[in-house]
């Protein structure tokens, strides 16, 4: 089992930053690939981006590329997402989750474990 729990979700003006961090309850946080989804008011769930156990292997939403960055730090059970240059249209629920696998790592179906969420509003 493994439990996640985010912060650092807020309101921010458009083109500015904010960093998210999903604390992990568990020995095993670095066996498992970590995922950032989010989801908007009417609108299913969407992958942003996810990070291998190692670390070494990123993925991004090409809507997020460029301007958001995951990480994560083993030793702390702690993944993060950098967001900079914001957008009103990355208003959502940030969601962290995780899995087992470097399978089907952009579909939030194959996610066993999730966070319970944290807003971030941007204004314009």
């Amino acid at each position: 089992q493994v439990q996640l729990v985010e912060s650092g979700g807020g309101l921010v003006q458009a083109g500015g930053s904010l960093r998210l961090s999903c604390a992990a309850s568990g020995r095993t946080f670095s066996t498992y690939v970590m995922g950032w989804f989010r989801q908007a008011p009417g609108r299913e769930r969407e992958f942003v981006a996810t990070i291998h156990w190692s670390g070494d292997t990123t993925g991004y939403a090409d809507s997020v590329k460029g301007r958001f960055t995951i990480s994560r730090d083993n030793a702390k059970n702690t993944v993060y997402l950098q967001m900079n240059g914001l957008k009103p249209e990355d208003t959502a629920v940030y969601y962290c989750a995780a899995k087992d696998r470097w399978l089907q790592v952009d579909t939030a179906r194959g996610y066993d474990y999730w966070g319970q969420g944290t807003q971030v509003t941007v204004s314009s």
